[in-house]
């Protein structure tokens, strides 16, 4: 892909946006839920306008790194630092239009090749700087920064991003860190298989990044986070080079790999790892349904997780979201499209459900051509039981073809001064309707105390035999002046809210910078003493990713 077609300040392609002219009833509704007046209009982005620190390499440094990767293979030019100081969260995001980046990396480079990653973190040692790594720069957690005094090195993986080798007899494939998501499965899809792991950052994120956050694809129902995934990983730290074993499973003590998976390039550079892979699906099946209470939603999905033929996903919107979902939606077309609409909606009043007070849920399963067709007939039979009115293919079809297309429109949204965000937690079934209550209360309230109204929206994303997780999406109208101070107030009141309520930090997202103050109540006092253990035995100078993860 051509670095330049990618926006700096922003998602995506410079040719791709998210159509409102298509769905003329979303920003009326945004509008009236916000209280906006007129268009309104967010900072807007401008690289002259944000100014860096000069670069704190000397000719000297320049050329030794030179000398390992190539001169064309670095660069301290402006635009090169500004987009890799952040990521894609919404600071993120906002110190970009607000010209606000205090810190950048002094250098990018693009190495090719595991050594010379090895000899990077080398120099980096000698000559005291510090080492970011970066995949393909969708961190929503603060996870890119430059933090600290030291010289600071973001080191671009995008040439480690080839296919070694693809073992069809075992299913698993080994694969360089730096590969792309749509990279990584059409090379799969060429021999028949699949990873299975699509998040919604999937045509910009990397492997290692997924491996180094414990990401989670939207099928993880079916084919796991990505944890469950690495059979076996490779990483560069200061100490070394770590590889574990390449065995389906060890009782050999406790696992290395996972203490590598969800490190953050806090130990080291995830390089290489060998994938667990399936079938590439001959077979899918999405649907919509409706629920008369998100309440009766979640039942439907635990008793499908604690049963024997669970779906590929099932996400529940709660009734904001559902709302929101609907005012989305292109009008209807034609008058057969019209006439069916009409009779869809006699025959939920029959059954009792309220459009306005309903929760919507897509309903996916994927397999071969067999299986599909019991395994959603299963899904649908355990659905109904819960009182959900079928809605049939085309929600659930729509939905597919547009999942990787929403982070579009929160440039849409930042461009008329609306501010746009997600945040993700897990918790037991028992404690999830509490948790869901707690969290979008905190949330709301902290958008309030600033004097505008909220928009609090939620999802069942991921799911368990034992739980799930919970994805809130919040919006509000900016505070002119205190854009970014507004979001930490909201930040802040809903991580406090998660973690006295029995929540996980993040279920998906990571650590970064942004989560790790709550850090030792997620794992208390003598875990994070663990965790700084590893940090000194991979890392005893501080030079990987320092603020990442831990405090440096």
């Amino acid at each position: 892909m051509n670095k330049d077609n990618r926006r700096w300040w922003g998602w995506g392609t410079l040719d791709q946006t998210y159509d409102l002219s298509e769905r003329p009833g979303f920003y009326p509704f945004l509008t009236d839920e916000l209280g906006l007046t007129g268009e309104g209009r967010g900072p807007q982005a401008e690289l002259e306008r944000i100014t860096l620190p000069a670069s704190r390499l000397s000719a000297d440094d320049l050329h030794a790194l030179s000398a390992i990767i190539g001169e064309e293979h670095l660069s301290a030019e402006h635009r090169a630092r500004v987009t890799h100081a952040v990521g894609k969260s919404y600071p993120d995001l906002m110190r970009l239009r607000l010209g606000q980046l205090e810190r950048a990396p002094d250098v990018v480079v693009w190495p090719e090749g595991e050594e010379k990653v090895a000899a990077l973190v080398a120099l980096a040692v000698r000559r005291n700087w510090a080492i970011v790594p970066y995949g393909g720069g969708s961190s929503v957690t603060g996870g890119l920064a430059a933090l600290g005094e030291r010289p600071t090195i973001s080191l671009n993986l995008a040439r480690l991003n080839q296919m070694m080798s693809v073992d069809t007899v075992s299913h698993t494939a080994t694969v360089q860190a730096g590969i792309l998501g749509p990279a990584l499965e059409s090379a799969l899809n060429d021999e028949g298989l699949t990873l299975g792991h699509f998040p919604q950052s999937f045509e910009f994120s990397s492997l290692g990044g997924w491996i180094a956050t414990r990401a989670a694809g939207q099928q993880s129902l079916r084919y796991g986070k990505i944890e469950e995934m690495v059979e076996w990983l490779r990483m560069v730290t200061p100490q070394g080079t770590l590889e574990t074993r390449h065995v389906p499973a060890s009782a050999a003590g406790p696992s290395i790999k996972d203490m590598l998976i969800g490190s953050e390039g806090a130990f080291g550079v995830i390089t290489q790892a060998t994938m667990r892979l399936r079938p590439l699906p001959a077979a899918r099946d999405y649907r919509g349904l409706l629920f008369r209470s998100y309440a009766d939603g979640v039942a439907a999905i635990r008793t499908m997780m604690q049963g024997d033929r669970p779906p590929a996903m099932a996400r529940l919107s709660d009734v904001a979201e559902t709302r929101a979902y609907l005012a989305m939606s292109p009008p209807s077309r034609g008058r057969t499209a019209r006439l069916t609409q009409a009779i869809g909606k006699r025959l939920m009043n029959r059954r009792g459900i309220a459009l306005r007070g309903a929760c919507i849920m897509i309903l996916g399963c994927e397999g071969d051509e067999q299986s599909v067709p019991e395994d959603m007939d299963a899904a649908l039979t355990v659905c109904a039981a819960h009182g959900a009115f079928h809605l049939g293919r085309s929600p659930g079809e729509a939905w597919y073809g547009e999942r990787f297309a929403l982070p579009y429109l929160r440039d849409i949204l930042l461009d008329r001064g609306v501010l746009v965000d997600t945040l993700e937690t897990a918790t037991t079934w028992d404690n999830l309707l509490p948790l869901y209550d707690a969290v979008g209360q905190a949330i709301a309230e902290a958008i309030e105390a600033e004097g505008v109204k909220p928009l609090v929206m939620c999802h069942v994303s991921h799911a368990y035999s034992d739980g799930a997780s919970l994805y809130y999406t919040f919006l509000a109208k900016q505070v002119e002046g205190r854009e970014i101070a507004q979001w930490e107030f909201i930040k802040r009141k809903a991580t406090e809210a998660i973690m006295q309520h029995g929540g996980t930090l993040s279920h998906h997202h990571g650590v970064g910078h942004d989560h790790r103050p709550w850090l030792e109540q997620e794992h208390g006092p003598l875990g994070l003493a663990a965790l700084r253990a590893l940090k000194r035995a991979f890392d005893p100078h501080g030079v990987m990713n320092p603020g990442k993860l831990l405090e440096e």
